[in-house]
């Protein structure tokens, strides 16, 4: 259903989340990539890291020296 109405899997529309919430705190937050890593969920930063990578074609911390 959710394909139908969004056009994207259903781990297409959970990553996309993740990685908009991902991207607010990294540009609005001191906190840490491997914090906000785990407060997404994420048990390893890294896992994190390559998610948001594979999405975004910048590492988090690219993406938060380029944003600043």
């Amino acid at each position: 259903m959710l394909k139908s109405l969004t056009g994207q899997t259903t781990q297409q529309h959970i990553h996309s989340k993740l990685i908009e919430k991902a991207k607010v705190k990294l540009s609005t937050t001191n906190l840490s990539v491997s914090e906000i890593a785990f407060e997404l969920g994420f048990e390893h930063s890294q896992s994190f890291n390559k998610l948001f990578k594979s999405k975004t074609k910048q590492t988090p911390l690219e993406f938060r020296t380029s944003f600043n």
